[in-house]
């Protein structure tokens, strides 16, 4: 019979071996999505089962994914129904007056389109959900980049920056630092208010910078931008038998009722979508006919992306059920050397953004946080502050390029761009703000070196 020494190392070599094997997993991961090997709903499923069936847990991977499938059905079910019910209302012609109005606000101006985008998500963001925040900006917003003919990364990375530097108490970094270490949130987020806000001048300055780069390239594209406008035109007015002008005022009336029990009164955004879709098809579809054809007409681009939120949903399934993000967690900590524990919080902060591409929210700070925590306590380093340097980038700004996160496949979804374009475009901004986001706490002395 093996003693507990034998047994204790047969843990450590497993949990060696599923950390590494973990490792390799995200970066094949990423890899293959990046470099456009595989697409990502082929990524999604094929690399996390070869790396579980190597692991030799056979037939428990299956068990693993659905586990994992389970954990994401409501967003993805919010995902289809969603994308559905503002299909609908499109058709009916409720953003076409939104679209004209902020048009006017803005203008053509890509700078002002730019800085629009981030001003709405940010706004909407107050309510602390990212999935919400990305449903009514991308596709309000969405329109005015075609008509303008704007690179449509800019949209989803805008989005992301104002959501992902906007992380207030009721967010959920801030809601699970605040549980693991037993402190009530304001003592956590408090500090971070000149952060934040130094964080926030930093994307509407980028907001700027970007919409200007994109105002020269578009003035040298005019007779291509015009002539892609007219076409634009001529598609609208074949859709013109759908619109429904005299429901204008109801249709809206319903899409602020639903964003009211979603934010207001926190309601389950699945259940909310599912009964706006009935109504909508009921208020500007009545006939059986027409309610099948709206229907047929937006789900196939609804299905297509919540399959991917599926497969996100496996691969999170099988990387935590076999453990491998937990051995991840481990090896991540046992890395640390001890004469470097007195800047363990600048050392997470820095790293804090790409962290995010590896570690799921609740692995990472329900798993890792509370072993940094203890041992940074045990160096004298409060453990709000180890907190404090994860809230820099760890799934605030990097939850939006996660491939661990179901919101990053919704943003991508929604904006139709691909994921791999848009990690491209958007990371090193939101890279950039988790860094400036880091030197400002060092200069305030929220974190010390």
């Amino acid at each position: 019979m093996p003693s507990l020494a034998q047994l204790h190392e047969t843990r450590q070599a497993l949990d060696q071996m599923l950390a590494i094997l973990g490792a390799l997993t995200v970066a094949a991961l990423l890899a293959v999505i990046l470099t456009k090997r595989l697409t990502p709903l082929s990524a999604l499923i094929t690399i996390p089962v070869i790396a579980s069936l190597i692991a030799g847990f056979g037939g428990k991977t299956a068990t693993f994914m659905l586990h994992g499938v389970q954990s994401v059905a409501g967003v993805a079910g919010m995902f289809i129904f969603a994308i559905i019910y503002f299909g609908i209302v499109t058709d009916a012609g409720m953003l076409g007056p939104i679209i004209k109005r902020l048009l006017k606000a803005v203008g053509n101006d890509p700078a002002r389109i730019a800085i629009g985008t981030a001003l709405l998500a940010l706004v909407v963001h107050l309510d602390g959900s990212g999935a919400v925040t990305f449903l009514v900006t991308i596709p309000v917003m969405r329109p005015l980049f075609e008509r303008t003919g704007m690179d449509r990364r800019i949209l989803p990375c805008m989005a992301s920056m104002a959501a992902g530097v906007n992380f207030l108490p009721w967010t959920g970094p801030m809601i699970r630092s605040a549980a693991v270490l037993h402190v009530p949130a304001t003592e956590l987020f408090n500090p971070l208010i000149p952060v934040q806000i130094i964080g926030l001048i930093f994307v509407f300055v980028t907001a700027y910078v970007i919409g200007r780069r994109e105002r020269k390239r578009l003035a040298g594209l005019a007779p291509h931008v015009n002539e892609r406008a007219a076409t634009v035109g001529a598609d609208e007015r074949a859709e013109e038998s759908l619109l429904r002008p005299g429901r204008l005022a109801i249709n809206l009336a319903l899409t602020v009722v639903l964003m009211i029990l979603m934010i207001g009164f926190n309601l389950e955004p699945l259940a909310v979508f599912m009964v706006g879709v009935v109504a909508a098809l009921q208020i500007n579809y009545p006939s059986l006919r027409q309610q099948q054809e709206r229907i047929d007409a937006h789900a196939r681009a609804a299905l297509l992306m919540a399959s991917i939120l599926l497969a996100a949903g496996a691969f999170t399934g099988i990387m935590k059920e076999s453990g491998m993000l937990d051995a991840m967690a481990k090896a991540a900590v046992a890395l640390v050397p001890h004469s470097a524990a007195g800047h363990l919080p600048v050392c997470l902060a820095l790293l804090a953004m790409p962290l995010s591409l590896i570690f799921d929210p609740d692995s990472f700070y329900f798993g890792v946080l509370p072993v940094l925590s203890q041992t940074g306590k045990a160096m004298g380093i409060p453990p709000t502050q180890m907190a404090q340097a994860a809230l820099m980038g760890l799934h605030t700004t990097g939850f939006p390029v996660s491939p661990l996160t179901p919101a990053t496949y919704l943003i991508v979804g929604l904006a139709g761009v691909e994921l791999r374009e848009h990690q491209k475009f958007s990371i090193p901004y939101l890279f950039a703000a988790s860094l400036l986001m880091t030197i400002a706490a060092l200069a305030i002395g929220v974190l010390h070196f």
